[in-house]
């Protein structure tokens, strides 16, 4: 059975930086590509970055680009963003999510976790 468990969401300043982690567990992680979404209260999820499962390949919403940094540890089982220059916007629940190489998201076949809460403060 997959699991996935997200860590590290905190309340931070503007500019401010987090470091978020997803632990993987019940399929061989290093199989698949990993993503993070996010979903603030009342939007709808939104897609933040992708990692192909080698960890060479990543991408990154034009809103993120420049500031957060996807990373996994294969031998680990872990995923990790890192934040920085964190705005008002950036808040939201984070997930972790399990992706099928090729496919677009689907939240029926595309598991994730329970998420982690970021929130920014002025």
């Amino acid at each position: 059975q997959v699991q996935l468990v997200e860590s590290g969401g905190d309340l931070v300043q503007i500019g401010g930086s987090l470091r978020l982690s997803c632990a993987a567990s019940g399929f061989v992680f290093g199989d698949y590509p990993m993503s993070w979404f996010r979903q603030a209260p009342g939007k709808e999820l939104e897609w933040v970055s992708n990692i192909n499962d080698r960890g060479t390949i990543t991408s990154y919403h034009d809103s993120v680009k420049g500031r957060f940094t996807i990373a996994r540890d294969n031998a680990k089982r872990t995923l990790s963003l890192q934040m920085t220059g964190l705005k008002p916007e950036d808040s939201a629940t984070y997930y972790c999510v399990k992706r099928r190489a090729g496919f677009s998201y689907d939240a029926l076949a595309d598991p994730r976790g329970r998420g982690t809460q970021v929130t920014i403060s002025s």
